[in-house]
């Protein structure tokens, strides 16, 4: 099942596939990577196994997010970037429409779709079900302020990469873990020796494990 977006992306499509949505616990909006598509994530998803989630994926126009990398200046990936961070707006109007608010929405990016989340939830932060980021981490060339308070408190998250990934460094993925750490979250972090630009078992045994416990959290 496809639900049409509204920008430049609505040339894509927001892929569904998961649990039928009437027995979702939660929903997960899937965010591919640079040269994906949502069949990317979906693939990934049966990884998981058994899960209580409606997966929602958005699709980039052109397979892309932003054009540039992501340690760029955040104006050469501008006017792509604000509008891509639209499209998460509207992707989460959309769940919301449908039942799944942000306590009910786990957000999962790889790759550009991980750093464009980390970049999303450090500017928009909420209290979402859960964050899954897999070899990404905040977009610009140097540090950035950690949001004030802690809106992200006790917020469930997921961060994995590997060590000499030839994309994203492992500093920028441990300086994301902390400024979500700062923010409240509940930070998991682990980044796996290696050179590949891959997403290990190991990282979908802890997404089961973070998609179980929060369903699990909602039926107590």
């Amino acid at each position: 099942m496809h639900q049409y977006l509204s920008n430049r992306h609505d040339g894509g499509a927001m892929l569904q596939f998961g649990v039928a949505r009437a027995d979702a616990e939660l929903a997960v909006l899937a965010v591919h990577g640079r040269g994906q598509d949502p069949t990317f994530m979906q693939q990934t998803a049966q990884r998981f196994g058994a899960s209580p989630a409606r997966f929602y994926a958005p699709e980039a126009a052109g397979n892309s997010w932003y054009p540039q990398p992501f340690l760029e200046p955040l104006e050469r990936n501008q006017p792509d970037l604000d509008e891509a961070l639209h499209t998460i707006d509207l992707c989460l109007g959309h769940l919301a429409e449908v039942g799944f608010g942000p306590d009910r929405t786990v957000l999962w990016g790889f790759s550009q779709g991980a750093c464009l989340l980390s970049h999303y939830v450090l500017s928009s932060p909420r209290r979402f079900a859960g964050i899954i980021l897999f070899t990404g981490g905040y977009l610009g060339p140097g540090p950035r302020q950690a949001p004030e308070g802690e809106p992200l408190r006790e917020v469930p998250a997921v961060l994995r990469s590997i060590d000499r990934d030839p994309w994203v460094p492992r500093s920028r993925v441990e300086d994301t873990a902390a400024l979500l750490t700062h923010a409240g979250a509940g930070v998991d972090l682990r980044i796996d020796p290696g050179t590949e630009h891959i997403i290990t078992d190991e990282a979908c045994a802890a997404t089961t494990r973070l998609l179980g416990d929060v369903s699990a959290l909602r039926k107590e």
